[in-house]
C-alpha cells in the first residue's frame, strides 16, 4: 500500500484522518447492520434473549484474531513497537477498569460503539451517555482524575510477569496465533448455526473483526511511510473521544482517531437511514430506565475505559488480535463486570415485580 502519494498531497495527519475516516465507516455500517454489541453478547448468553447477538459477536471476535495473526505471520504488520507491547501495560487497570467499564454499559444499556451506533441513529439516550463518557474519559486521560488512574493503574503490569505477549507466555510460536484464529471461527459458525444467525448479521460481525484487521494494516504501513515516527494501531472509540476532547480544547489536529469516530457516526447515520431503523428516541418512552442510571453507566465506561487502556473495541478486539495479555484481561474483566451487574438487576426486578425479565434492548 503505497501512500506516499495522499501524504504529499494532503499531509500525515489529513492521511490518518482519511483512513480513520474510511475504517470508521466500515465500522458504523457493519456495526449498525448487525447490531453488533458486547452488552447484547453477554446478556444473550445468561438467557435474557436468543443467541443471536452473541453468535454475531462470536464472529467479529475470531475474525479480528484469525485476520490479524494471519497478517503476523505472513510478516505483513508488525506490533512489536506498539503500544502493547514496547512498554509495560498496566494488569490493575485491565482488569478494575474493565469491570467499572462492564457494570457502566450494563446500567447504560450498550458499551461505547454501541452507543455510538445508536446515537447515529436517532436514540437521545445514546447521545447523553455519549456527552457524559467522552467528558469523564478526557477527565481521565488527561484532566482531574488521572493521579486517581494512575494510582490504580500502577498497582500490577506485565514488566511484573514478563511481558504482555500471550504467546510468549505460553511458549508458542506464531502459527499457535492462527491455530486459535481457526479454531474461534469454527466455533462461532457453530453458534451461527445454532442460534440460526442470518447470513447478513453473520458478515456484519465478520466484517466488525476484518475492519479491525484493516486499520492495523494501514496504521502499520502509515507508520513506515512517515517523516514523524508513529506507533501502528487499530480501532478503538473511548480513546477518540477523549483525544476529540482534548484537541478541541487545545484546538489541535485531527488524525486517526477523529477519522474513526466520525466516520462511525456517519456510516451508522447512513445505514440506520437507508434501512429505515432512523427514529428519534427518549427518556420519555414507557420502560426506560431512569436518567440517572444512564448517567452512572456512563461514568463508570468513561473512566473504566481509560483505565483500562481501551474499550471492547479497543481493548477487546483490537488488543485481543494480537493475543495482549492486558487487553484480554480487560475483554474478560468487561464481560464479567457486565455479568455481574445483570444479576443484580436481575435480582432487584424480581424483587420489585415478581418477574425476573430485565429489558434487553437498547
Amino acid at each position: 500500500m503505497d501512500l506516499v502519494p495522499l501524504i504529499d498531497l494532503i499531509g500525515e495527519p489529513q492521511t490518518a484522518l482519511v483512513g480513520g475516516l474510511v475504517l470508521g465507516l466500515a465500522f458504523g455500517i457493519f456495526a449498525q447492520r448487525s447490531r453488533y454489541c458486547t452488552r447484547s453478547a453477554v446478556l444473550s448468553v445468561m438467557g435474557e434473549s436468543d443467541l443471536k447477538p452473541f453468535a454475531t459477536w462470536a464472529a467479529g471476535f475470531a475474525a479480528a484474531i484469525l485476520a490479524v495473526q494471519l497478517l503476523l505471520g505472513a510478516d505483513m504488520i508488525d506490533v512489536a513497537e506498539t503500544r502493547f507491547f514496547s512498554t509495560a501495560q498496566s494488569l490493575s487497570g485491565a482488569l478494575v477498569g474493565g469491570l467499572l467499564f462492564g457494570i457502566g454499559m450494563v446500567l447504560a444499556r450498550g458499551c461505547v460503539s454501541r452507543l455510538l451506533v445508536l446515537s447515529a441513529s436517532g436514540n437521545l439516550r445514546g447521545v447523553f451517555s455519549i456527552a457524559i463518557i467522552a467528558v469523564t474519559a478526557l477527565a481521565t486521560y488527561s484532566g482531574v482524575l488521572v493521579p486517581l488512574r494512575d494510582g490504580i493503574g500502577g498497582v500490577w503490569n506485565t514488566a511484573a510477569i514478563g511481558g504482555n505477549d500471550l504467546l510468549v507466555h505460553a511458549g508458542l510460536e506464531r502459527w499457535a496465533g492462527v491455530a486459535l484464529g481457526v479454531v474461534l471461527a469454527v466455533v462461532a459458525l457453530g453458534f451461527a448455526l445454532k442460534s440460526r444467525l442470518s447470513v447478513w448479521r453473520l458478515f456484519g460481525g465478520v466484517m466488525i473483526g476484518l475492519t479491525v484487521a484493516a486499520g492495523w494494516y494501514f496504521t502499520w504501513q502509515l507508520s513506515t511511510q512517515v517523516f514523524e515516527p508513529i506507533q501502528a494501531e487499530s480501532l478503538s472509540f473511548i480513546r477518540p473521544l477523549a483525544t476529540t476532547g482534548e484537541l478541541a480544547l487545545e484546538s489541535g489536529f485531527a488524525g486517526l482517531d477523529q477519522g474513526v469516530l466520525i466516520g462511525a457516526i456517519l456510516g451508522a447515520f447512513v445505514a440506520a437511514l437507508l434501512s429505515g431503523e432512523f427514529r428519534i428516541s427518549t427518556f420519555a418512552e414507557p420502560g426506560v430506565p431512569s436518567i440517572w442510571r444512564y448517567a452512572a453507566g456512563s461514568v463508570l465506561m468513561g473512566f473504566g475505559g481509560i483505565l483500562a487502556v481501551g474499550c471492547t473495541i479497543g481493548a477487546g478486539l483490537t488488543g485481543g488480535s494480537v493475543l495482549a495479555v492486558s487487553s484480554l484481561l480487560g475483554l474478560a474483566a468487561m464481560i464479567s463486570g457486565a455479568a455481574l451487574a445483570q444479576l443484580v438487576l436481575r435480582s432487584v426486578v424480581r424483587e420489585q415485580t415478581g418477574s425476573a425479565v430485565v429489558m434487553p434492548a437498547e
